[in-house]
C-alpha cells in the first residue's frame, strides 16, 4: 500500500536540490504559512526546514499542520541531509539510515559528566523509526542502520567525538535537524525516518577533509533508490 504523501525535510537548499535531482522534473514551488515547499512531479514535498533542531521542528510542524487542515495529511516525514560520520563505520561519501534518532546534548552537565534530560525526570531523547521502514530503506540503498545523533553544536575535537562514541556506541553519524524533525512528526502522529550522507569525519574540524559534493551526490543517488521503497512502505507492517 502506497504511503499517501511524503514530506522530506532538509536544512539548506543544496540538500533540497540534491534530493530533487532524484525525481523527474518539473517541480512546483508551494508556499505555506511558515513553510516553503518544492513539490516534485511525483508528488513528493521537499521542505526547506532550516538549520538546527528548533527551526526544523517548527518548519515541519507548520507543514504537517497545513497538510492536515487541507485534508491531505502526510504519511511519512523523512529528515534528509549531509552530516559527519563516525569512522570507520560511516566513511565519507557513504549513506546511513537511522534506526534511532537521538539528541546528544539535551540534558545537564554535572561533576560526574553529562546527564540526559530523561534522567532528570522529563523529556525525550530518542525516537525510533518504524523497524520495517528502516529495513526497507537499508535494503533499497545498501546502507547500514544505526544511531544518528542530533547536535546543536557540530563536533570539532577528538575529545568530543570520543565522548559521543562512549555514550552512543552504535552512532554512525551526527547532524543538526533529525531530532527536531522527529519531535514534530511524533507530535502529529506521523512516521519518521532519517537519512544522512556523510560529508566529513566526526572529530577535529578540518575543512580540507570535507567532501560536500560527494555527499550531495550520494544523497541524490540514495533517494533514486529509496523513493520506490518509501512509497510502497505500509506502516501496518510493524503492527
Amino acid at each position: 500500500m502506497r504511503v499517501r504523501r511524503v514530506l522530506v525535510a532538509t536544512a539548506v537548499p543544496a540538500e533540497r536540490d540534491a534530493v530533487a535531482r532524484a525525481f523527474p522534473s518539473p517541480v512546483e514551488q508551494v508556499w505555506l504559512p511558515g513553510a516553503g515547499l518544492t513539490r516534485t512531479a511525483d508528488g513528493w514535498d521537499l521542505l526547506d526546514a532550516g538549520v538546527g533542531p528548533a527551526l526544523a521542528a517548527a518548519s515541519v510542524s507548520a507543514a504537517l499542520t497545513a497538510a492536515r487542515l487541507a485534508g491531505t495529511p502526510y504519511g511519512l516525514v523523512v529528515s534528509a541531509g549531509i552530516g559527519g560520520g563516525f569512522q570507520p563505520k560511516a566513511p565519507v561519501g557513504s549513506l546511513v539510515v537511522a534506526d534511532r534518532i537521538a539528541v546528544a546534548d539535551l540534558g545537564a552537565e554535572t561533576a560526574d559528566g553529562f546527564v540526559p534530560v530523561t534522567e532528570l525526570g522529563f523529556g525525550t531523547v530518542t525516537h525510533y523509526p518504524p523497524r520495517s521502514l528502516v529495513r526497507a530503506a537499508c535494503q533499497a540503498a545498501g546502507a547500514p542502520a544505526g544511531t544518528v545523533l542530533t547536535v546543536s553544536t557540530v563536533t570539532g575535537t577528538a575529545a568530543r567525538a570520543a565522548e559521543l562514541r562512549a555514550r552512543h556506541p552504535r552512532a554512525l553519524a551526527e547532524g543538526m535537524e533529525g531530532f527536531g524533525v522527529a519531535e514534530a512528526a511524533t507530535a502529529h502522529g506521523t512516521a519518521v525516518l532519517e537519512i544522512r550522507a556523510v560529508s566529513n569525519p566526526v572529530g577535529p574540524r578540518d575543512r580540507a577533509a570535507w567532501r560536500i559534493g560527494d555527499a550531495l551526490t550520494a544523497l541524490t543517488e540514495g533517494f533514486g533508490k529509496l523513493a520506490p521503497a518509501l512509497e510502497s512502505w505500509n506502516r501496518h507492517d510493524d503492527q
